[in-house]
């Protein structure tokens, strides 16, 4: 179908979603689907859940997976601890949601998110919004019971009451309808921050020219004429953010940055559910205001104690920095793939090398004995770390309050990918010219201090040792013909031996059949490339042992990456056999036929199951040859 056929199908979609009728319609409607009642907290904390949640460990809402990266443990947070409990009707509803924490770290894609979705949800049968019809402030139908009646209301419907009806409607049910609330027209709305339904974005600026008819909506001078008086709620345009946001979401973006007569509106909304409008009683609204700030901006917001009766309104969230390489790498790739250089090939590793440095300067020392920062980034990744588990990760979590709330933050990372694309201009970039990219720009940024740039430069190094192994470990495999296969077979071998040391038997030769000692110098070739030594070899024989008959008590097959570090000395033994041939063949400037089909051979499965195009293969096999010749 084309573009035309689509946008013609939504539109037959949203006319067959709108409804209307009068309120005695509406409450049937409610009285069978009594969640088209629910406040605007709730309608939030529903479109979260419905989308689904994975427990881990960590609570994964998949509300936000597909945008937001890293920060299941903050996420997790801001839902349990704000949304649930406002959706319960519990205290914390009548708080200002801020989110708080570093640059670039995802606080105004969170409130995009919550915009974006409350539109879409809105179009949900569980998602349903109805309204007074004609209402400016798409006023809750319910509004129409009078407090008298709301006890009984409750009784029979199950549904609390909260809130009176505006000076507006209360006119027009007066004039329109004769008091006869049965009657009143009530229709379906549809959340859209471009309509200014139900959706509302305040952002603060020149206090001087700034007027609060922005928040609260302001007199229509030109119909006092008309109805004579400023306090006729039909001279009174009811257009300010916090009238549109009625029933819905307002963002108060730089919230520590306004006015204070703008903040202490808030105070009478979140507290009491209403706010003063003109020459009007308290108007009632039901609305999920949500801001954002930085670190140094609320703190010293904090600090003033003029401030202290908005800051007991406020509920504060940290939103930290992603602590996990995977992760980061999902950012740059999201990034990447929006913009208009999303066919340049970015070679594998390229971006994980610009998260191991991003990560690394978001993370602080641990104070808990054989952590350093390395080991500690592979613990957060969620990689195994010979020595550590799962309580040590939660312990080194719990070690700094505010780990991850500074250091670099995404946006420069990107910046200095995207100046690397721009400026090679080539249909391909790799991990050492992004490595290149970083180091330059820190050497020209203005505002990070000498101390801080010296640590960042450590970092850039640390990450590209980690690439040089990485990139190291990659070509070699690649040389290996049935790479598994072959570490399979030396593991076998090693096993075999090692079983028969362990319990003083001999092993029999498979073609002679006559018997034989274990091959010591096989098992001495292998534990020595991970530094095994002749003192250490029983123990860690024994070991192995162990293991290997813990996995056939279990019913399990000990295979080639059952343990970590036999593993890694099966892998160097083969790297080590083979590295003399690497190193002639990648180093020849002009290789023979043999060694030119190796090469090709090479390039072909770097680019068939690494994920390399030509020109990066090609410039992987020749880095990896300066290194392997140094």
């Amino acid at each position: 179908m084309d573009i035309l056929g689509k946008v013609k199908n939504y539109r037959e979609e949203e006319e067959s979603l709108k409804w209307e009728g009068t309120f005695a319609e509406y409450l049937s409607i409610i009285k069978e689907r009594p969640e088209v009642a629910q406040s605007a907290h709730s309608r939030a904390y529903n479109m979260i859940k419905d989308a689904g949640i994975e427990d881990n460990g960590v609570k994964n809402y998949k509300f936000f997976s597909d945008e937001i990266f890293g920060l299941e443990e903050a996420l997790e947070k801001l839902v349990e601890e704000y949304f649930h409990p406002a959706a319960k009707r519990l205290d914390v509803r009548k708080r200002i949601l801020l989110l708080m924490g570093p640059v670039s770290g995802g606080k105004s894609t969170i409130v995009s998110m919550l915009k974006r979705g409350l539109e879409q949800y809105s179009r949900t049968d569980n998602g349903a919004v109805y309204a007074i019809k004609g209402c400016p402030m798409h006023e809750d139908p319910l509004h129409l019971i009078p407090h008298h009646l709301r006890d009984d209301f409750y009784k029979e419907y199950g549904i609390r009451i909260e809130g009176s009806l505006s000076p507006l409607n209360t006119m027009r049910l007066e004039q329109d309808y004769g008091n006869r609330i049965e009657d009143v027209r009530v229709e379906r709305i549809f959340f859209s921050e471009d309509k200014r339904v139900g959706i509302g974005t305040f952002s603060p600026s020149d206090p001087k020219s700034q007027d609060i008819a922005d928040l609260t909506g302001s007199i229509d001078f030109s119909t006092i004429a008309e109805y004579g008086s400023e306090s006729d709620p039909r001279a009174y345009r009811f257009d300010g953010e916090l009238n549109k946001a009625n029933r819905g979401m307002m963002e108060f973006q730089e919230i520590l940055k306004s006015d204070e007569k703008f903040l202490w509106h808030l105070l009478s909304l979140t507290q009491e559910g209403n706010f003063k409008a003109g020459r009007f009683a308290l108007i009632s609204a039901d609305e999920l205001i949500v801001a954002h700030t930085n670190e140094a901006e609320y703190r010293s917001f904090i600090s003033n104690k003029k401030n202290e009766a908005l800051h007991s309104r406020i509920i504060v969230m940290p939103i930290p920095y992603n602590l996990r390489v995977s992760e980061e790498e999902r950012i740059y790739e999201k990034m990447i793939k929006t913009s208009d250089m999303a066919h340049v090939h970015v070679a594998p590793h390229a971006f994980k090398v610009a998260a191991t440095f991003s990560i690394l300067s978001r993370l602080k020392e641990s104070k808990k004995q054989g952590v350093d920062l390395l080991k500690k980034l592979r613990l957060y990744d969620g990689q195994s770390v010979e020595g550590f588990n799962q309580i040590d990760v939660d312990e080194l979590k719990k070690e700094y309050a505010d780990e991850g709330m500074d250091g670099i933050d995404p946006r420069y990372v990107i910046n200095r990918i995207s100046s690397t694309i721009i400026r090679k201009d080539v249909p391909s970039i790799n991990a050492l010219d992004v490595l290149r990219s970083l180091k330059d720009g820190l050497e020209a940024h203005p505002s990070i201090s000498k101390e801080d740039k010296d640590k960042y430069m450590n970092f850039i190094a640390v990450a590209r040792k980690e690439y040089d192994e990485i990139a190291k470990k990659e070509v070699q495999k690649a040389f290996v013909y049935s790479y598994e296969e072959s570490a399979k077979t030396l593991m076998d071998n090693y096993l075999d031996n090692v079983e028969a040391y362990c319990n003083k038997n001999k092993l029999r030769d498979p073609l002679t059949g006559e018997e034989m000692n274990p091959d010591e110098k096989l098992m001495r070739s292998i534990e020595e490339q991970i530094g095994i030594s002749e003192n250490a070899k029983k123990a860690f024989r024994e070991e192995i042992l162990i293991r290997l008959s813990a996995f056939a008590r279990k019913g399990k097959r000990f295979d080639y990456n059952s343990h970590e570090r036999l593993r890694e000395a099966i892998q160097k033994k083969l790297f080590a056999d083979l590295k003399d041939v690497v190193k002639i063949t990648t180093s020849s400037k002009t290789p023979d036929e043999s060694q030119l089909k190796k090469v090709n051979e090479v390039i072909a499965r770097l680019i068939d199951e690494y994920g390399y195009n030509s020109t990066s293969a090609n410039e992987l096999i020749r880095y990896v040859g300066s290194l392997l010749n140094r």
